[in-house]
């Protein structure tokens, strides 16, 4: 998901999308114990994508104190 796309989206919905992306990153590192994860990069790139969803999630708090 672009930034771009991140940042249209309602707090609420972020919020929704941050827990989605923790339980499909505790999944792949499930997977990655078990030896079942063949792209160890999804681990990578999920983990990204929670980074980006918190720094668009922090910049609407921001700017709703404003």
């Amino acid at each position: 998901m672009k930034p771009a796309e991140v940042r249209t989206k309602a707090k609420k919905e972020l919020e929704k999308l941050i827990v989605e992306k923790r339980g499909t990153l505790f999944g792949l590192k499930i997977r990655l114990a078990t030896g079942q994860l063949k792209e160890t990069s999804q681990i990578r790139e999920t983990k990204r994508e929670i980074a980006r969803l918190l720094t668009v999630l922090k910049e609407k708090g921001e700017n709703a104190a404003k």
